[in-house]
């Protein structure tokens, strides 16, 4: 009983305050007003066209002239005494101005809407099993490109960009007609709220890239990194993160956050360098392999049915039997490690996936 009586109170005083709030607005007295004399319009023409020989015999009558009146702006009986016509007329300029009034609400509510879907401050609602790119950088859309090249599977507006970014550079980018779909929510992706709003609990992939959209420091964007995976976890055990980061002593605090793959995208470049200056063309060769397409390069696919718990060398016969398909190795469960070469006799663990290089197309 107590915590119904404390319920109550607690509606009681909700309701007060907005009654208090609605009285303090002028346009509850303007309603009012608007009522009284629509209500008062109707009472005239009732009383006084009853005498005449417009149509109107009673009330029924009356009402239905008022309705007409205001919502279609025009008269359904003829009225013929001068008090009815001045109250008809009140009538007709009330209509006028209250269709007028809800015509603006109702446009001023989708545009509304739409200046929050531009501008990123909407909810997104059902969406489910989507990708969602936390971050920005100079030259975003040749990633965004790559992202959906390398998952064709995803399609464009089941893709959720969250950044920080100016307004003016997500809409350049959308203006482009592969992005245009792109849904967009405006905010730091490491706050739980903005991450709601991207209905991250629903979010089958998250995709973290080190965020330029303000002056940082490499610290400064890492930590948001870290602090945007854990939250991400938090909010979503199950759905898939990969993360970038920029300096390798953040590598520890993202496994800690059990995030599924790292990338340590300056090691990778510093690589890249190094093996180009040998002058043998490993750039071209991992160029080549990495690519953007989906289909040719390296490839992560399942493993074929039953083969869980056989042999490596079972597995290589198998896909040897394809003549655009190299297998290479495995990835492992644990942590995504790659086994690359395994011996002939290593027993395949479960939900291991082959590491194949497929023939350019």
């Amino acid at each position: 009983m107590g915590k119904n009586n404390l319920k109550f109170q607690q509606r009681s005083r909700r309701f007060i305050k907005k009654l208090k709030r609605a009285f303090t607005n002028p346009f509850t007295y303007i309603g009012i007003v608007i009522v009284i004399s629509i209500c008062a319009a109707t009472y005239i023409v009732k009383v006084t066209e009853t005498q005449t020989d417009s149509g109107i015999t009673g009330w029924f009558d009356a009402v239905w002239h008022t309705i007409v009146a205001v919502s279609a702006a025009y008269f359904d009986y003829y009225v013929k005494s001068v008090p009815g016509r001045m109250a008809s007329l009140v009538l007709l300029l009330f209509g006028m101005i209250v269709f007028s009034f809800i015509t603006g609400k109702i446009t001023s509510g989708f545009m509304n809407i739409l200046m929050k879907g531009n501008k990123g401050l909407k909810k997104l609602r059902k969406m489910k099993g989507h990708f969602i790119i936390c971050g920005w950088r100079a030259g975003f859309d040749k990633i965004l490109s790559a992202v959906m090249q390398s998952n064709p599977d995803i399609a464009s507006d089941m893709i959720v960009l969250v950044s920080e970014a100016p307004s003016e550079q997500i809409e350049q980018l959308r203006s482009q007609i592969e992005f245009k779909d792109v849904n967009y929510i405006a905010g730091d992706f490491a706050d739980a709220p903005t991450l709601k709003r991207a209905r991250i609990e629903k979010a089958e992939r998250v995709l973290v890239i080190s965020d330029q959209s303000k002056p940082r420091t490499d610290l400064e964007v890492d930590s948001q990194t870290v602090l945007a995976v854990l939250a991400i976890k938090n909010l979503n055990p199950k759905a898939y993160i990969a993360a970038e980061i920029l300096n390798k002593k953040f590598r520890e605090h993202l496994e800690l956050a059990h995030c599924d793959e790292i990338l340590m995208t300056q090691d990778y470049e510093h690589s890249l360098l190094a093996t180009a200056s040998s002058g043998m063309g490993y750039s071209n060769v991992i160029k080549s392999l990495i690519g953007n397409d989906a289909e040719s390069g390296i490839i992560i696919d399942n493993l074929p049915d039953h083969y869980e718990g056989k042999t490596y060398k079972e597995l290589m016969d198998y896909v040897c039997k394809k003549e655009d398909q190299v297998l290479v190795g495995l990835l492992l469960n644990e942590n995504n490690t790659p086994f690359l070469t395994p011996p002939d006799d290593f027993v395949i663990p479960s939900k291991a996936k082959s590491i194949l290089i497929c023939a350019n197309q």
